[in-house]
């Protein structure tokens, strides 16, 4: 079993910055992409930003410049540095792993943190 958690999450002002992490643990043989993906009541769940196990990174048009993702593979954890905050970033995060475990490979998602930026 692969558990994801994400913290971090919390209420801030336009212009400010927070730090997310996901940690993944359980039976994990490995994990080839961590990424970020964030939702909005109405609307499709969508990319933020991932990182691959080789470090290529990818991002949204949206938050490339403002955020960065970071990943740690020794500790299966990845990170979501938020800078320049806009109301518009006001969403729930959620972290997703591609798990490789003991022959399977499948996507596991964390519960997600809710991130919300004041005007």
């Amino acid at each position: 079993q692969v558990q994801l958690v994400e913290s971090g999450g919390g209420l801030v002002q336009s212009g400010e910055s927070l730090r997310l992490s996901c940690v993944a643990s359980g039976r994990i043989w490995g994990i080839e992409t961590m990424g970020w993906y964030r939702q909005t009541p109405g609307k499709q769940r969508e990319l933020v930003a991932d990182i691959t196990s080789g470090g290529s990174t990818n991002y949204a048009d949206f938050v490339r410049g403002r955020f960065t993702i970071s990943r740690v593979a020794a500790n299966n954890t990845v990170y979501l540095h938020m800078n320049s905050l806009k109301p518009e970033d006001t969403a729930v995060y959620y972290c997703k792993s591609d798990v490789r475990t003991f022959g399977a490979r499948f996507d596991a998602w964390g519960q997600g943190t809710q991130v919300t930026v004041s005007s």
